[in-house]
């Protein structure tokens, strides 16, 4: 029971170790970020209209998916979420034609994010379950079974639903924060405040999802220590009366 409380991404194991977890994380950092963002400057450098080059950058992460479906066998959750939001956001840009509502469209994907985690709540198994096995192991059979088997662990499918809880609600509030500055804030200042918002959201998550993970394999190390205490406890008198 070394995992029930863990850190969902780093209980991958023995083979989630430095080479193999930049196999793991590069994929989805270039299909999903660096390429879409340098083709969409290309493009649009190159007289394409945003609405066109938002519907082709949706390429990227859909060549993604389907190149983990060819090597690895199975869907990559992550890929098609990422998919999904840039094909929601390429087709809702069509109806925007103002800055505020282009701002707008943008926090509505963030909260359509987060209801799908918090809907997620009611599935079988949680968002941050498929979002942890996928940066937690290294993508082999022996990671994704090793990760899944950690879910008969009481202790590790409550830190699941309580990190998809929280990582969904944080979603919806940045969305509603956003939609509220960009009715503050002027055009220039708002264009940083959507590309840097988000990210430090992301990144008080991260660190939180770590500290809960630290703090769940302590619990677990203490009672896997008070009950190999109790068999010995409980095993001493037996040895005594034998003697």
């Amino acid at each position: 029971m070394t995992h029930a409380g863990g850190d969902p991404m780093k209980s991958g194991g023995k083979g989630s170790g430095g080479g193999k977890a930049l196999m793991n994380w590069g994929p989805a950092i270039l299909f999903g970020v660096i390429l879409p963002f340098v083709t969409y400057g290309t493009l649009t450098d190159h007289g394409v209209s945003e609405v066109k080059a938002l519907l082709l950058i949706t390429l990227w992460p859909a060549v993604e998916t389907l190149l983990h479906l060819a090597v690895r066998r199975r869907v990559d959750e992550f890929g098609m979420m990422m998919l999904v939001l840039m094909l929601l956001g390429a087709l809702s840009a069509v109806a925007y034609n103002s800055t505020e509502l282009m701002f707008i469209k943008e926090s509505a994907i963030t909260g359509l994010l987060g209801l799908a985690f918090l809907s997620s709540l009611a599935m079988r198994l949680p968002a941050m379950f498929y979002l942890g096995r996928k940066f937690g192991t290294d993508g082999t059979p022996e990671g994704v079974a090793r990760w899944n088997s950690l879910w008969e662990y009481p202790g590790f499918r409550r830190m699941q639903y309580l990190l998809t809880s929280v990582w969904g609600a944080a979603f919806l509030l940045e969305a509603v924060i956003r939609v509220v500055l960009t009715y503050v804030l002027p055009t220039g200042t708002m264009v940083l405040v959507n590309n840097l918002f988000p990210l430090l959201v992301v990144a008080a998550l991260v660190a939180w999802t770590t500290v809960m993970g630290k703090r769940g394999r302590a619990r677990s190390a203490a009672a896997q220590a008070a009950a190999r205490a109790a068999e010995q406890t409980a095993g001493a008198p037996a040895v005594q009366g034998a003697a």
